[in-house]
């Protein structure tokens, strides 16, 4: 399938792009480069062996956005772009209903002029909040806590009100646990220009000795360390997620459209102190901790139920915490010595 990625140079979207272009789909990346960097497209074509068209584009510029849908017949839209801090989205919420919903809505109606009616859109289990039941299903209680979690949650709705005024549209909304690691070869990771408050990227700063220690917020939590759980999920195993959802939209053929929500994880919760462990005895790099106090909005747990995705997208995760853990020194490793 000919095959348009938004975001596409980002941490989801460009090995979601790797993913793609090992099953021989043709890929088109936008992307306004605002949290990410050209290189990336180099160890995206050095990992596939691959050569990917690339145009460097802001989605809320319609003109360029109509010229690459008239220019080109694309069959699908994967829909990556935007902003995702939510720290970012707390200081500046306008942005992110902008940058966001704005520009959601605005790819929608280019789409539709071009009679493309496919699309998979990266969401967020941010929507769910404190969660009210665990694990959690695709049914189970939203709760806005944040406005980076509002703007993803107000593109859902805009998608599911949209598919049923048009009817023959098939969307799929992916909401993604906490992807983290990188691809096995080391060639590519996560290199945001836009700092934020995830687990990983702190536990690599201490690993890499550019802090003296990692501050874990909290030891108790109604866990069973006492520190905060997560679904954390292999960037690869998201990736794949994506190609699956492809091949459910593309073997659902018939006039009929639908819009599904699927929850993209492993099933299973890690504690911070169990993903420094693992990190650690993987890597054989200590990792100094200290306990300070809870961050405000900070949730006890979160995991997912993945029967639906497994059921119905023919999908799990295969990689487990040693792999996103190995993985993703790997990367950072690379970029270490390419600096030095």
């Amino acid at each position: 399938m000919n095959v348009l990625v938004t975001g596409g140079t980002g941490f989801i979207g460009s090995h979601a792009t790797i993913a793609l272009l090992k099953k021989d789909h043709d890929v088109t990346i936008v992307d306004n480069l605002s949290n990410s960097k050209i290189d990336t497209l180099r160890a995206i074509e050095n990992v596939s062996l691959k050569k990917v068209r690339f145009i460097e584009l802001d989605l809320l510029d319609i003109k360029a956005l109509d010229c690459l849908f008239k220019k080109n017949k694309f069959d699908i839209v994967i829909h990556f772009a935007g902003s995702k801090s939510v720290n970012e989205s707390i200081e500046k919420p306008l942005k992110y209903y902008f940058n966001n919903v704005y520009s959601s809505i605005i790819l929608s109606q280019i789409m539709k002029k071009y009679d493309v009616k496919k699309i998979i859109f990266s969401s967020s289990a941010t929507v769910y909040g404190e969660p009210a039941d665990i694990p959690l299903k695709e049914s189970s209680k939203v709760s806005i806590l944040n406005p980076y979690a509002a703007s993803k949650y107000y593109i859902e709705n805009y998608f599911r009100e949209y598919q049923k005024q048009n009817k023959d549209w098939k969307i799929i909304l992916l909401r993604y646990f906490n992807p983290i690691g990188a691809h096995e070869s080391g060639l590519i990771g996560e290199s945001p220009k836009v700092p934020h408050n995830n687990l990983m990227p702190y536990i690599l700063k201490v690993a890499s000795k550019e802090s003296e220690y990692l501050q874990v917020f909290g030891d108790d939590y109604d866990t069973e360390d006492g520190t905060g759980v997560r679904d954390f999920i292999h960037i690869m195993d998201l990736a794949e997620a994506h190609v699956s959802s492809l091949d459910f939209i593309s073997s659902n053929q018939g006039p009929d459209g639908f819009c599904n929500i699927f929850n993209i994880g492993t099933g299973k919760g890690y504690s911070v102190l169990e993903i420094i462990e693992t990190f650690s005895k993987v890597n054989n790099i200590e990792i100094p901790y200290k306990i300070v106090d809870r961050r405000p909005g900070d949730v006890s747990q979160s995991y997912t139920d993945v029967s639906l995705a497994k059921k119905s997208l023919n999908w799990k995760a295969k990689k487990d915490l040693s792999d996103m853990c190995r993985d993703v020194w790997r990367w950072k490793s690379s970029q270490l010595k390419k600096n030095n």
